[in-house]
């Protein structure tokens, strides 16, 4: 083997490597052991970190285990520090930058948000040998190890993108309540200021009485003793609840379409690697996915026993589901179905038993919906027609149309 062809091999390996530590760390697939495995060694890790730094605050905690935290902090880091690396590493095969040159790709890495956070939860740590002061001081910063779990939490990317996408919304609200703010402290502090020079003699001082009222919490340090401060702390108080109404009505909306738009995404994924529904048009599949939900089973998991009167057809998304027909045994995959349904109101029981091989991911079509899908499209109901009689032997009975 000459140098250059040495060399050929070793780059691709070295890129083979790289793409593997890539999948291991950001896609975590759930067939994937090993990026299952280091994913959930992750998350316990960052909550037991995070737990040590609460413990080391314990006078008698720390007394009898501070040697013991110590220990496990300096493991901690060095996973962290490890993670952060090969996170570093793998920046060129993240999507958005696969055709950057390495280096500009990890420098985009560097830069994003949950990398900054990734380095300043191992920050403290190393700052101690350059500064002349112990790394427990950097105590908030190492409690910041509490983000790292957003980057395995699918519902707090949703919610953190739902903020993005009303950011604008969200800052016309804050700049009304620095409005809010500053005029009811304006008035606040006329009404007030010769009653109570102390505490409203400036619209400063009365600021901090405008936020305490706004956010309902009501201290009770500052109150209004005049009719007419009285009457403005009413109505403040009012505005605060409408203005606390306001944000949260924004991201609860936002939210809700965030995850609706990632399940319908999902979910035509899902639709259109079913041969069975690919010659419909996208207007047909938005109306298939209406009536689909979808199922995950394990492998071994039983989803429906010979002579089980389950009227519902599944279709295999991703997997392998074993049908015992008690004669013999089909093995069915991706786009293929199974099910016991008929057209007219009577049920015809399973005349296999469907286990699923793998994990599995089904999508799952009720009785009342299958009929209307195969009245407005008499091809798909022929077509199961077809499957099914291929797939048993004698008179059709485990799909009857």
């Amino acid at each position: 083997m000459n140098s250059g062809s040495h060399h050929r091999q070793s780059q691709s390996l070295f890129l083979h490597w790289r793409e593997r530590v890539y999948e291991i760390l950001e896609l975590a697939r759930p067939g994937d052991r090993v990026a299952v495995l280091a994913r959930n060694a992750l998350v316990v890790l960052v909550l037991l970190s995070v737990l040590s730094v609460i413990l080391e605050t314990v006078p008698s905690v720390q007394e009898t285990y501070g040697w013991l935290l110590d220990q496990f902090e300096i493991f901690a880091v060095i996973m962290f520090t490890l993670e952060y690396v090969m996170r570093f590493w793998a920046a060129p095969d993240y999507p958005p930058w696969k055709r950057l040159p390495a280096w500009k790709a990890r420098l985009r890495y560097v830069l994003t948000p949950t990398a900054l956070v990734d380095l300043a939860t191992v920050m403290p740590f190393y700052l101690a040998y350059f500064i002349s002061a112990d790394f427990r001081v950097f105590i908030m910063f190492r409690l910041l190890r509490l983000l790292k779990l957003a980057r395995y939490s699918p519902g707090m990317r949703s919610l953190s993108e739902a903020v993005y996408i009303e950011r604008r919304a969200l800052l016309a609200c804050a700049v009304i309540l620095l409005a809010l703010v500053v005029g009811t402290a304006a008035v606040m502090h006329m009404a007030e200021h010769k009653a109570q020079p102390d505490r409203f003699g400036t619209i400063p001082d009365a600021m901090w009485w405008s936020v305490v009222t706004l956010t309902t919490v009501g201290y009770g340090d500052s109150v209004p003793i005049t009719p007419l401060g009285k009457v403005i702390a009413s109505l403040t108080a009012l505005m605060g609840l409408v203005m606390l109404a306001l944000p949260v009505g924004i991201i609860a909306t936002s939210f809700a379409q965030v995850i609706h738009r990632r399940d319908f995404v999902v979910t035509w994924g899902m639709v259109v690697r079913v041969p069975l529904f690919a010659s419909l048009s996208p207007d047909d599949i938005s109306n298939v996915m209406r009536f689909l939900r979808s199922q995950v089973v394990q492998p071994d998991e039983i989803i429906v026993r010979r002579g089980d009167k389950d009227r519902r057809i599944y279709f295999i998304t991703s997997g392998q589901v074993s049908l015992d027909h008690g004669h013999r045994h089909d093995l069915i995959s991706d786009g293929e179905f199974f099910g016991s349904i008929t057209l007219d109101e009577q049920d015809v029981p399973h005349t296999s038993t469907a286990r699923a091989r793998v994990r599995s991911d089904l999508l799952v079509l009720e009785v009342d919906d299958v009929r209307h899908l195969f009245v407005a499209h008499p091809e798909i109901s022929e077509h199961v027609r077809k499957v099914h009689e291929k797939r048993m032997t004698g008179p059709p009975d485990e799909i009857v149309v």
